[in-house]
């Protein structure tokens, strides 16, 4: 596989002719750099006027590998051609290198370039690509292709420092400035001599790499500046760099539409771990969804209902000690229900999407105010009230839909999550969310009243199959099935033995009386149901006995009951009564009441 590094820009403030004079000072060998053991020019051309040279050296590496890797390689060192073709009325310098040793199994070519700083004559900008295939390597073309990575990666790194070196060493000479290139006079008319104008550099004797291009890098203009990459996108390795640089390139090339910002392109390398193809596929993937859903305009183009300004418990509040924005969302108490049974789903996910598109705004002012690089929110989620009547069937496929969506487009995004508050009934909740499907044959549920005119609500989804829903009533509590850590079906029970089974040998009219008209649930529906639970409306055994039917079918069923004492129910009767569940909130007190009994399962 072919290995690739591109550069970004990087800025000298210093004339290009001092850059020159202290690049020159490397040669034949530099302390910097002790595997460069020394170089010999090989060739020098020049153009009669001193404007332009040609020199190519033969430059010994030592590279840091195994002994035994360079016993089978039967070479101490390698030896590169390095070609400078230096251009002073232009005043750029290009550099291409290429490997003589092993040529036919290895090849490496570098290209270099040093230029003037297109707003600033004074400065000099450099930057630098490279390729490398290792076609075959005795069998160890894995290994010779980290060590090559690594040799380099190294000598990247030092490269502006051995050239702030040799500024130093001019310094301390007394060379602070070398005047440019200047066209030598033309003779006066009665010394007129045939002169002829400088001519194109000759071919030099060298053979040209196989690798080698005519192109040559563009102006920085377009291109990314190492101090900006330092400054607003945060520290990156030259590989990380050189990902970043390409797949910007890759974008320009072939993306017509808006280019995301640097900052986003890089989110998606680090969640593909800088894999470049990955990378690409997945930023291909969100482009084109987000101009399919005109997302590049939803803060300017979305309203939000009042419905949700009113009842969305999160937003935005200032930010962490790190800088990054910070996202409050209490999610115990909104009624994650009604808001989906009211507004749909899909108006839901477009103010999540907003909310996302608003991170992004706020990590771009961060970044500026606070003066580092900032690309992700801390989110705070406060618990406090979340109980199992959040685990509503489309609720949670409306959340998972969102969370896959985020994860897509958005990704990198979520920097640090702080829990607030998580009741005893989360670890459960957590694993519900992840294994949604089960199985069960019946579902029995008991609920024990303590006091009259208390209150019984139900809250259960159909996942699959039909189901035929009744409440029976008995004086005589039956003993809790026995078990073995864990509760019937394979999960933490964070209270204890929270589903009790009724006892099989109870009969019917004898035992336990059934309380109200059996209701049918249908596949996908989501029922609420909650009848009032005084001594006056439960009727007598012989008016249920023929109404019992049991059903052998199998069926996937979601559950909730809680038990309210009547001073602290603050619902609506008329939309709790047996009936598919409207727009209804309760308040914090009755979600939250040390008297209130909760019992919840997924049974099998």
């Amino acid at each position: 596989m072919v290995q690739k590094y591109q550069s970004p820009v990087r800025v000298y403030k210093y004339p290009f002719e001092l850059i020159m004079a202290a690049y020159e000072k490397r040669f034949p060998n530099c302390p910097l750099i002790p595997m460069f053991v020394n170089s010999v020019i090989i060739s020098e051309c020049h153009s009669e006027d001193g404007a332009s040279q040609v020199i190519e050296r033969r430059c010994t590496v030592d590279v840091e590998a195994p002994r035994l890797l360079k016993r089978i390689a039967g070479v101490e060192y390698m030896y590169f051609i390095q070609k400078n073709s230096l251009n002073r009325r232009e005043r750029t310098l290009h550099i291409e290198a290429y490997n003589e040793s092993f040529s036919s199994r290895v090849n490496v070519f570098e290209h270099c370039c040093y230029t003037v700083h297109p707003e600033n004559e004074d400065w000099t900008c450099f930057e630098q690509s490279a390729s490398m295939d290792i076609k075959s390597f005795f069998g160890f073309e894995s290994t010779a292709e980290k060590i090559a990575m690594k040799q380099y990666a190294t000598s990247i790194k030092k490269r502006k420092e051995i050239i702030e070196f040799h500024l130093k060493q001019l310094e301390e000479e007394g060379i602070t400035h070398v005047p440019r290139w200047a066209a030598p006079p033309a003779p006066t008319p009665s010394h007129a001599m045939p002169v002829s104008s400088a001519r194109a550099i000759p071919a030099c004797s060298s053979r040209a790499h196989p690798g080698s291009t005519d192109v040559l890098p563009g102006s920085p203009d377009d291109k990314l500046d190492a101090d900006y990459i330092s400054r607003y996108l945060g520290k990156l390795t030259p590989f990380q760099e050189s990902c970043l640089i390409r797949l910007r390139q890759w974008l320009q090339e072939t993306h017509k539409g808006k280019i995301p910002k640097d900052q986003h392109v890089l989110r998606f390398l680090r969640s593909r771990d800088f894999n470049l193809e990955k990378a690409k596929e997945a930023l291909c993937q969100t482009l084109t969804w987000r101009k399919q859903h005109q997302i590049d305009f939803l803060l300017d183009t979305w309203q939000c209902p009042q419905l949700l300004q009113d009842y969305y418990t999160g937003g935005w509040h200032h930010h962490d000690k790190d800088g990054r924005p910070l996202y409050i969302l209490r999610l115990g108490q909104m009624d994650t229900k009604g808001l989906v049974r009211v507004l749909g789903e899909e108006t839901l996910l477009r103010h999540v999407l907003s909310i996302n598109e608003e991170g992004l705004r706020h990590c771009e002012e961060n970044t500026k105010i606070f003066g580092k690089p900032i690309s992700c929110w801390t989110c705070l989620v406060d618990l406090e009230g979340l109980n199992m009547r959040h685990l509503w069937r489309p609720g949670i496929k409306a959340l998972l839909r969102m969370i896959e969506l985020v994860g897509a487009n958005y990704p990198e995004t979520l920097g640090r999550l702080l829990i607030l508050r998580a009741p005893r009934v989360f670890p459960v909740l957590w694993t519900l969310v992840n294994k949604h499907k089960h199985r069960i044959s019946h579902c029995d549920a008991l609920s024990t009243l303590k006091e009259l005119s208390s209150v019984i609500t139900w809250d259960f989804d159909v996942c699959k199959g039909d189901v035929i829903f009744n409440i029976y009533h008995s004086r005589r509590a039956p003993q809790p099935v026995k078990r073995d850590g864990l509760s019937a079906h394979n999960l933490a029970c964070p209270a204890g033995n929270n589903v009790q089974l009724i006892d099989r040998s109870w009969m019917l009219g004898q035992d336990y009386s059934m309380v109200e008209t059996a209701l049918s649930c249908r596949e996908g529906e989501s029922v609420q149901v909650s009848p009032s639970c005084t001594s006056s409306s439960r009727p007598r055994v012989d008016d249920v006995l023929a109404s019992l039917q049991v059903s052998s079918h199998k069926c996937r069923v979601m559950y909730f009951t809680e038990v309210l004492r009547s001073t602290d129910f603050r619902g609506s009767m008329s939309s709790l009564e047996s009936s598919h569940s409207a727009f209804s909130l309760l308040s914090a007190a009755t979600s939250s009441s040390n008297q209130s009994q909760t019992e919840s399962s997924i049974s099998r």
